[in-house]
């Protein structure tokens, strides 16, 4: 919150721009998320197209599947940090495999996540990766 001419108080709302194919896994987080953040779900067509909507939609935090057809979610944030370096990505995964992660950290994901994950979790993971802790 801030304070405004008059005295009265502004919210400011944070962007999260949630990219998964779920549609259970997208409920999921809109239930999880709404009552905090602003959401918008987005699939993108290809991912010649991340870099394009990142820049339109102007999000705080990108919150991605790894797992998705025809882009993954180290394709998303290697656009992402082309596009907008220092935009946090956080992914969410049910792979534990090093190598995974390893070039997941290699594009500067803020955080891994894995499945099932917490709403607690995944509410703790933004805020770090908003740097709000």
């Amino acid at each position: 919150m801030t304070a405004s001419p008059g005295g009265l108080k502004m919210v400011i709302m944070v962007k999260v721009l949630v990219i998964d194919d779920s549609r259970v896994m997208t409920l999921y987080l809109r239930r999880v998320l709404e009552p905090h953040y602003v959401i918008e779900e987005w699939l993108p067509p290809s991912a010649m197209e991340i870099g394009a909507h990142i820049l339109e939609s102007a999000p705080d935090v990108v919150l991605t599947d790894y797992q998705m057809p025809g882009c993954s979610g180290a394709t998303v944030a290697r656009m992402v940090m082309k596009a907008r370096p220092g935009l946090p990505v956080i992914v969410i995964t049910a792979n534990r495999d090093e190598d995974v992660a390893a070039t997941l950290r290699k594009f500067q994901v803020a955080e891994i996540l894995h499945k099932p994950v917490a709403a607690e979790t995944l509410l703790a993971a933004l805020e770090r990766a908003l740097g709000h802790v």
